[in-house]
């Protein structure tokens, strides 16, 4: 059996040629001399339409990154951004940071879907209640202002992007940057909110 492309994979779903495929059959689709198996995370339906806001929230570091999906067309990174805030700073400011940047992003662009991580495993109850808050804060600007929110658990993101869900932030990074063709390397809070979006565009069945 050839070996999986995952970045291929992607690249023909985008380009709507594996729409309408069948699954837990595999189906093969080539491109050249090389042979692309489906995986069956979510082949059958239309590709997504639309601008996504990925969110990796963090108090002093949360990742943003817009990417516009546009059916049998490469996604394409709009902007990101880190949201750093200096250890100086309280917590609250850090919230209202995190408030302010994820509006602006919503106001100015208009996502058709916000996406973020769940959060599965963390530390220590004060950590829990450090990352809650900068969801919270994260969250409440994007309804505020109307966006829909979806929510993915770390193994599906890292599954959807790179093909299995122990992948590394390296990897990670690698995989966003070649499905995005981006040329600039991403921060990792920026690669891991466009890890989202991508999941999201990737897995959405409306």
């Amino acid at each position: 059996m050839a070996k999986v492309s995952v970045r291929l994979m992607w690249k023909a779903k985008l380009e709507g040629k594996l729409a309408g495929k069948p699954w837990p059959e595999l189906a093969r689709v080539r491109k050249g001399n090389r042979v692309l198996i489906e995986s069956g995370l979510a082949m059958t339906h239309p590709a997504f339409d639309g601008p996504v806001l990925g969110i990796d929230p963090s108090l002093r570091g949360t990742g943003l990154a817009l990417i516009e999906f546009v059916p049998r067309r490469a996604p394409v990174l709009l902007r990101c951004q880190t949201v750093q805030v200096s250890p100086k700073h309280s917590m609250a400011h850090c919230l209202a940071e995190i408030h302010r940047a994820v509006a602006v992003f919503v106001r100015d662009f208009a996502p058709r879907h916000v996406a973020l991580e769940q959060t599965i495993y963390v530390q220590n109850f004060q950590t829990a209640q450090i990352l809650g808050a900068a969801r919270g804060a994260a969250i409440s600007a994007a309804v505020l202002l109307g966006a829909e929110i979806f929510e993915y658990p770390p193994l599906r993101v890292k599954q959807a992007v790179v093909g299995h869900g122990r992948a590394s932030k390296e990897q990670m990074v690698y995989m966003v940057m070649a499905l995005l063709g981006h040329g600039r390397k991403l921060a990792f809070d920026e690669a891991d909110a466009a890890g989202v979006a991508l999941c999201h565009a990737f897995t959405w069945q409306g």
